[in-house]
């Protein structure tokens, strides 16, 4: 189901026009719950995305937190989730259309 999922994000990606695919920046389904426990990440950012932040979070520990560093980590993980918000908005929409379908079915049937 979610590779159905992402598969319609890259496709609304090209849509919208002039996006570059970036394959690093793809959402996953299966995360390392392990790693993300032995990183102590919080339960709030176990997402699909988890699998970036965890490089990201260890860039920015060993560089101090600043801020000209880990810009293509960063960048990497910013776009992953953008994906992520992509494919929810496609699911909402096509959950809505099987459900404007179903009413019109029923509506059709009184």
């Amino acid at each position: 189901r979610l590779s159905s999922l992402f598969t319609l994000v890259r496709k609304a990606k090209f849509k919208m026009g002039g996006h570059h695919h970036n394959p690093e920046a793809e959402p996953k389904a299966e995360q390392n719950v392990q790693a993300m426990k032995d990183a102590h990440m919080p339960i709030a950012f176990r997402d699909t995305c988890a699998h970036l932040l965890l490089p990201l979070n260890k860039c920015r520990r060993q560089t101090y937190y600043m801020p000209t560093k880990c810009g293509h980590e960063r960048h990497t993980y910013e776009e992953c989730e953008y994906n992520a918000y992509l494919g929810r908005i496609e699911a909402k929409k096509q959950q809505d259309k099987i459900l404007a379908s179903r009413k019109a079915a029923i509506s059709e049937e009184n």
